[in-house]
């Protein structure tokens, strides 16, 4: 987009405590929309993650916002950054593929305030914030590297309003290509409250990369899960020992990522993905458990059958259900919800919030 502001200084992310967005949005004004249609603000985030590139634009409601534009598209930006530290052209050219029909919604759609962020790719490659001007020049998207604490900061901000009622910290976690971000929120008041956080760099792209499995051979299956369950696990132990002792029959846990909602679908035994039946659903974690064992068990062929994994993502949903049982371990629940949202939500919550505030009246 050529009159999108320039990107701004990378900033870390907030530390714990309300959830509330107390700096001005980083997207900026998009100075052609403001003014020209009003009454029609619209905003958009993209999330530009490991794995996936995504796209919301939205207006504002009554109750929260209406979604007028989406997008998603796989790009791998990840793909072999495990071994060579960069992100390759090959990922580099999907990205920016992906971020250019953004950048044409953006246009379409006269996006009056927007906020792109990039996460653990970018954060870890050598090449990210050439990668970083690289978009810019080519779409006039200033994408913004945040921080792990921003990243689970968003997540929350965007998926709280589904956890179950009740008393006591609950988690939230969001399973994402390069990292996994573990939240404790006091749910009490009308905006959660961080107690504490924690971000490994184990998602279901780098975790796939690392632990070398033989998908052929059933042995060979077995002892990789085992290890990816490992690796995790003690990833997740210093927060483990900070966690407070729960009662499983009322701890509250909810998970935003692909892994969760597709472990949804087949827990409904859907015959293809639908948000609607997932977005707040609540599932018995013994169910979750026991479709993670199926699944980690089965040959890469017999996971492309099902009608809710296909060939890609059957290639990652095993690492995915390694980090879910890893979870479940260290805060143990009867029941498991679920969040077809995320970062995008927070981010278009957070701008709206600001942007309501500042506007002249």
């Amino acid at each position: 987009m050529a009159d999108h502001p320039a990107p701004s200084p990378r900033h870390p992310g907030q530390g714990p405590g309300k959830l509330a967005d107390k700096r001005p949005p980083r997207g900026g004004a998009l100075p052609h929309a403001r003014g020209r249609y009003p009454g029609r603000s619209s905003y958009a985030a993209i999330d530009l993650g490991t794995n996936n590139c995504r796209l919301l634009i939205a207006r504002p409601s009554a109750d929260g916002f209406i979604v007028i534009d989406a997008f998603s598209r796989i790009v791998r930006l990840g793909e072999g950054l495990a071994a060579t530290g960069r992100i390759s052209d090959a990922a580099i050219d999907r990205a920016i593929a992906a971020l250019s029909v953004c950048s044409d919604k953006l246009r379409r759609r006269h996006v009056t305030l927007a906020r792109s962020v990039a996460t653990e790719a970018c954060r870890r490659a050598e090449n990210g914030e050439a990668f970083i001007d690289r978009v810019y020049n080519e779409t006039g998207i200033a994408l913004e590297i945040i921080s792990s604490e921003e990243e689970a900061r968003l997540a929350v901000l965007g998926c709280h309003i589904l956890l179950e009622p009740g008393d006591g910290p609950a988690m939230v976690f969001d399973i994402g290509g390069g990292s996994t971000e573990l939240v404790l929120v006091d749910s009490t008041g009308p905006v959660p409250e961080i107690l504490d956080w924690m971000s490994v760099p184990w998602g279901v792209v780098s975790l796939t990369e690392t632990v070398a499995i033989d998908a052929d051979d059933a042995a060979s299956r077995t002892a990789g899960y085992a290890e990816m369950r490992a690796r995790v696990s003690e990833a997740f132990a210093p927060f483990a020992k900070r966690l407070p002792r729960v009662d499983p029959a009322t701890t509250r846990l909810l998970g935003t990522s692909g892994t969760v909602t597709t472990l949804a679908s087949l827990h409904l035994e859907l015959p293809a993905y639908d948000r609607s039946a997932v977005d707040g659903l609540i599932v018995p974690s013994a169910s979750m458990r026991a479709i993670s064992t199926r699944l980690a068990n089965m040959s890469p062929d017999e996971r492309a059958e099902l009608p809710t994994i296909g060939r890609e993502r059957g290639q990652l949903v095993v690492a995915g259900c390694a980090i879910l049982e890893s979870i479940l371990d260290i805060w143990p629940t009867e029941r498991l919800g679920v969040a077809d949202r995320g970062i995008r939500e927070g981010i278009l919550r957070a701008l709206m919030a600001n942007d309501s505030r500042h506007r002249p009246s």
